[in-house]
């Protein structure tokens, strides 16, 4: 921030630090901050809105007509003022009437003002009011000038809490849910278990007393001790993590720690000290705009990566005010299920692994770090989880059950039995399954299955032993570029692809899939082409083919590869293939790199066997081209059933609509299935399809040999091979595809039950 501005901005605040000292009424002080802030910016029109019982009252004006105070209502999200309520936003318009959402109130006298700027007032990261300016002559606010109505409207939400003006103005604790009678909370799958304990809220809410400081110097003081303090513990936690094994969670707690020393974001805080803030203020104004910044990043990785910063925030602002820390500072004293609108990494390590049972975000994604460390740790987490201030109190006894994507909150003893009965049957039939750990997924007419399981991290390759499983058939590299925060190094990938390989040994195959990034797994720091956002990302610019545009990024990743299977039998498949000639052109990049090692003496694998996954229908029209240049073919039934159906599978109303043993699908993969046997190529199945038993079941009859699924699934789908005659069903099934009855799921399942197949 320019000089200037910053002088503008403390000269504001210490006025506003005047009029907030007065002996007057909460009234008269909003009626001199519209005043301040409309003189300093030169500005015609400042009104403060404020929310109460659920609409925005104008509750103070310089320059619209009085008696519209009190008078001018708007909804959330009505309007300009009621938009940046509902969107928590800022608005900079030249002209306001040509806004969308602009809403005329004649009692304002408003139509005379052109430009329009205004900003959301917070109060505990929700919107408790709207600071407006407004100049008759049609212009933008400047940057500085935003900034300064971002840092009064700061102040302006201690002011107008204090003086209990806004809804919910009570103490900063803990709410009290509505209801103290049992329920039933939805959410979204992140790390597979069950556990039960009693809620305990990862962080209190940390309430700032003062927002204007008196000495700066003084304040930044105070924010250097705190960031020494925070970067000393994040250096000693990162350093004691304990883990199973090396793996991806390494690479997530360095990225994490990168943040933690990242000078822009320490120039950013200093920089809000300068305007006249006191060092908890200045930490929660750019705490303020990260999460501004996060609402508007369509990209869920990269929201993901903000989370981190926004973690380390907290922990910055707890260390500088002195207040009490988090659940695990204070520690756990019983079996607990942690709660958090999102945790970082480095967070969850602090707690007591004896004690932390599972873990509720109110957010929380696949690819976020905390997910990857959570699973690392065993921990089971369930995210999604909304409104959990709303119906879980501090203490309640929660029974976690992640398989089935939801918490029970203050259950019944009934409910409570009923857990403990589940969590026994599902220990038994693991422990059932895991002594089929050495048996072979042999049908009972004689024909074996190869079980493989599905990996993106090193981690997972202990799945292998633990599940008896044939080998990985898709192991995505992608995962390593996902979670770091710059494109990895080559020696660094390489590390990876070996030690995925010697953990693997030499009688377990690994095959690797080239990077599938893109769509909805972009990264920050890989530049898309020009062109803007793109409309339908899962069918955009992904995969194979951004990996052929970016030439470096595939041969980087190539002679990764190469090198890490030196000696060995190298397996790689190339994602989303549409044409014969995409893989001509990425199996091209493998050779030359192969020919530049050789070229240098270097060793390189005995043998490469590449692959292609069909997961774009147009590639099945072409299969007889395609076959004789392949040594195997994966289906990717995940994106094949989007693409076929022409429905997103993560829309919430499509989700449920398209059954994958829909006769189209199924009639699909028996063609696919003949012409690869016709071809003497092997088919496999990758996806979620292959590791449901009724679903698996149907694709072996249907010549689908090969199977690679999560590990979970691994135990269900060898109880079923085995109870499986092939012979019998394959007739059966070919019967019903040619005339399908009204429901193929319902008429299979009836001929797995007639014939002793094990489903469950």
């Amino acid at each position: 921030m320019p000089t200037t501005a910053v002088a503008s901005a403390r000269e504001i605040l210490t006025r506003l630090h005047d009029v907030m000292a007065a002996r007057t009424n909460a009234q008269a002080k909003l009626n001199g901050v519209v005043g301040i802030i409309g003189e300093a910016l030169d500005s015609e029109v400042c009104s403060i809105y404020l929310l109460r019982e659920g609409v925005l009252e104008l509750f103070a004006t310089r320059g619209l007509d009085e008696a519209a105070v009190h008078v001018t209502k708007l909804a959330v999200g009505e309007g300009l003022v009621g938009t940046i309520a509902g969107n928590i936003e800022t608005l900079n318009l030249d002209e306001a009437a040509a806004h969308p959402d602009f809403a005329y109130r004649p009692e304002t006298g408003e139509e005379r003002f052109h430009s329009f700027a205004g900003v959301p007032i917070i109060r505990r990261e929700r919107a408790v009011g709207v600071l407006a300016v407004q100049h008759a002559e049609s212009r933008k606010y400047d940057d500085v000038e935003i900034e300064a109505l971002q840092t009064v409207a700061m102040v302006l939400s201690e002011l107008i809490a204090n003086a209990g003006l806004i809804d919910g103005h009570e103490g900063g604790g803990q709410a009290k849910p509505q209801s103290t009678a049992p329920v039933r909370v939805p959410g979204f799958k992140l790390v597979d278990g069950m556990a039960a304990g009693f809620a305990v809220f990862h962080q209190p809410r940390i309430t700032i007393e003062h927002t204007v400081a008196e000495d700066t110097e003084a304040e930044r003081h105070r924010v250097y001790a705190a960031f020494d303090k925070m970067r000393e513990q994040i250096d000693r936690m990162t350093s004691q993590a304990e883990f199973g094994a090396a793996g991806e969670h390494e690479e997530v707690l360095a990225t994490y720690k990168m943040f933690a020393y990242d000078e822009g974001w320490s120039r950013r805080i200093n920089e809000a000290i300068d305007s006249g803030l006191t060092a908890e203020a200045a930490i929660e104004r750019v705490q303020q705009r990260t999460r501004m910044r996060m609402r508007e990043i369509a990209d869920p990785l990269l929201a993901d990566r903000m989370h981190d910063l926004e973690d380390l925030s907290n922990r910055l602002l707890r260390t500088v005010s002195g207040q009490m820390g988090t659940a695990a500072q204070m520690g756990l004293r019983q079996d607990t299920i942690l709660i958090a609108r999102n945790l970082g990494p480095a967070e969850l390590l602090e707690y007591d692994r004896r004690r932390l049972k599972g873990v509720i975000l109110e957010e929380g994604s696949l690819t976020a770090h905390v997910t990857i460390v959570a699973r690392a740790m065993g921990v089971p987490v369930l995210g999604r989880v909304r409104e959990v201030r709303r119906l879980i109190a501090e203490g309640d006894r929660l029974l976690l059950d992640v398989n089935s994507e939801n918490v029970v909150v203050r259950p019944t003893p009934a409910m409570d039995e009923a857990f403990e009965a589940k969590l026994e049957i599902s220990q038994r039939r693991r422990a059932a399954f895991a002594a089929l750990k050495s048996e072979p997924p042999v049908t009972t007419d004689g024909h074996r299955v190869t079980l493989m399981v599905n990996a993106g991290l090193r981690d997972d390759v202990a799945a292998l032993d633990l599940t008896g499983a044939d080998g990985i058939g898709l192991f995505r590299t992608e995962f390593q570029f996902l979670v770091s925060a710059t494109l990895p190094q080559r020696e660094r990938q390489q590390r990876l692809y070996k030690d995925v390989l010697d953990a693997a040994g030499e009688h377990r195959p690994v095959i690797f899939r080239t990077v599938d990034i893109g769509g909805d797994k972009a990264l920050p720091y890989l530049d898309h082409d020009e062109g803007g956002e793109e409309e339908n990302p899962a069918m955009g610019w992904r995969a194979l083919r951004l990996a052929l545009d970016r030439g470096g990024l595939m041969k980087a990743q190539a002679r990764a590869l190469l090198e890490a299977a030196a000696g060995r039998t190298l397996n790689v498949m190339f994602p989303m293939v549409s044409e014969p000639w995409e893989f001509d052109e990425a199996k091209a990049i493998f050779d030359a790199q192969r020919e530049w090692l050789i070229a240098r003496g270097k060793k390189v694998p005995n043998e490469i066997r590449f692959g292609a996954m069909l997961e774009v229908p147009a590639l099945a029209e072409v299969l007889d081209i395609l076959l004789p240049k392949i040594d195997f073919l994966s289906v990717g039934t995940n994106d094949l059933t989007q693409f076929l159906f022409a429905a997103d599978r993560a829309h919430p109303k499509l989700a449920l609509r398209y059954d994958w043993l829909s006769p189209s699908i199924l009639r699909f993969l028996r063609r696919v299935s003949r012409e690869c046997h016709e071809a003497g190529v092997p088919i496999a199945v990758c996806g979620e399809m292959g590791g449901r038993p009724l679903e698996a079941m149907t694709l072996i009859a249907l010549g689908i040999d090969r199977l690679s699924i999560t590990p979970a699934a691994i135990g269900p789908i060898k109880a079923m091979v085995r109870s499986l005659d092939r012979a019998a069903l394959k007739p059966a099934l070919h019967a019903l595809l040619d005339t399908p009855p009204a429901d193929m799921r319902a008429a299979l399942t009836a001929w797995a039950q007639d014939n002793g197949v094990e489903l469950a």
